[in-house]
């Protein structure tokens, strides 16, 4: 048995003076239950320690309500992470279920 955990990035795109604010995320995943991945985010055209990010998943995820922003102490299985130095937001999933198998966006 096999589970599908594929990560999308939201793209934000505004035009005018400021410069296109685009996220980019990892490759499609394919994973088996009890495996780990993280994800990730790399963000552009904004100063990215200015301003909260999150993970969203596409579809429900069991135990989860929309943002996964708070996905911390969820049976401490997903963390969130960032390196503003790098622009970049992380997703780590650990201890995979098939429930967790869904599209997840990063948002700004």
């Amino acid at each position: 048995v096999t589970l599908t955990l594929k990560l999308v990035a939201l793209c934000f795109l505004f035009t005018g003076v400021r410069a296109a604010i685009v996220l980019t995320g990892s490759e499609p995943a394919v994973k088996k239950p009890g495996e780990s991945l993280t994800v990730s985010c790399k963000a552009s055209g904004f100063t990215f320690g200015n301003y909260d990010m999150s993970w969203v998943p596409k579809a429900p995820v069991r135990g989860l309500n929309g943002s996964l922003a708070s996905a911390n102490g969820q049976e401490q299985r997903f963390t969130i992470s960032r390196y503003n130095a790098q622009s970049t937001l992380y997703l780590q999933m650990n201890s995979l279920k098939t429930e967790d198998s869904a599209v997840y966006y990063c948002a700004r």
